[in-house]
């Protein structure tokens, strides 16, 4: 009799252990088939984002293109500026030195005219004395 309950609960045990394995089997079913819709789902998501990338990519490179004609048309316009600034600059420097070469024969005149000013009052001087020692004689 005892050969036979361990028999009962053997089978008992054994019975439970079916349904609980069956029922982890049921949920990892339903879980994996949830796992193959998500993957589909996002299959179909990747190839539509594929697509969607291949004409953004391809419309980026006729922007590209585009942009690249546009700016070897207007190059020749920066240049042109720049040489024009190069001739400003130039100009500049010319205008300084002239200034400075002015100035200097400015500041020789100054000492001539100065010279020039003592010299003449010296000899109105002179010629007013010899007039008066003229009248006076």
């Amino acid at each position: 009799m005892i050969a036979h309950l361990a028999g009962i609960i053997a089978a008992i045990a054994l019975l439970l252990l079916v349904v609980f394995i069956s029922i982890f089997l049921v949920r990892i079913t339903k879980t994996m088939g949830e796992v193959n819709k998500s993957l589909s789902s996002i299959t179909n998501d990747v190839d539509a984002l594929s697509h969607e990338t291949e004409k953004i990519m391809a419309n980026a490179n006729e922007l590209l293109k585009d942009v690249n004609g546009k700016v070897a048309s207007i190059d020749p316009a920066f240049q042109a500026m720049g040489d024009l600034g190069q001739s400003v600059s130039d100009l500049n420097a010319a205008t300084r030195e002239l200034t400075a070469k002015v100035g200097k024969g400015n500041e020789k005149k100054s000492r001539f005219t100065s010279a020039s000013k003592v010299g003449k009052a010296a000899f109105d001087v002179y010629r007013n004395r010899r007039n008066k020692n003229n009248e006076e004689d």
